[in-house]
């Protein structure tokens, strides 16, 4: 059985928790596809491999920083032939990110300074409603800091209202709240 299983009806990655290394993620439904690449024509699968070496890259540099809990999910973890990017979370520690000791670590392990979290910092892009953080512009990808216990929202909110925090909002679709599933990534050694 496939580590990472195939999309739900609704087109979603499937509730629970996957716990991948990113060849077993290179290797899944989420980059090669639903299925026979003739019967999808136009599932980008080079697009989603891109998108995966640029998560490796991020991860990896959280990783030497001692962040060891990092999840990828957004449109990528749906049916969608071609996502704008992949989104996620890591968990920190409040004093590393407060203090900006975190950002500062990761900044100097990224030759592009990508890491900052700072409204300022957003950028448009051509066709996008939403201003982008450096590391989407870069990478494609946007990673969040999660501090467990502080109630730190999204922006994202329940059928109800209230705001959610990222492991609750990343683990329902944007579309309509419908749960699914999401990515946790696993180091496997270097590549």
């Amino acid at each position: 059985m496939p580590v990472i299983p195939p999309f739900t009806d609704d087109g979603l990655l499937p509730r629970g928790d996957f716990e991948v290394t990113f060849e077993e993620l290179r290797q899944s439904v989420l980059v090669l596809g639903p299925g026979d690449p003739s019967d999808f024509p136009t599932w980008d699968a080079g697009w989603r491999a891109r998108l995966v070496d640029n998560l490796e890259v991020l991860t990896r540099q959280l990783w030497r920083v001692g962040i060891t809990e990092v999840f990828a999910d957004g449109s990528f973890a749906e049916d969608k032939d071609h996502p704008n990017d992949i989104d996620g979370y890591f968990v920190c520690d409040l004093n590393r990110l407060r203090t900006g000791q975190l950002e500062r670590e990761l900044n100097l392990l990224d030759p592009d300074k990508v890491w900052t979290w700072d409204p300022a910092s957003r950028r448009p892009y051509r066709g996008y409603p939403k201003r982008q953080l450096p590391m989407w512009h870069r990478y494609r990808v946007e990673l969040y800091p999660h501090v467990p216990g502080l109630g730190i929202g999204t922006g994202i909110r329940d059928k109800h209202g209230n705001e959610l925090e990222f492991p609750s909002a990343f683990r329902q679709s944007r579309r309509d709240g419908t749960p699914r599933g999401i990515v946790k990534l696993r180091d496997g050694g270097q590549p």
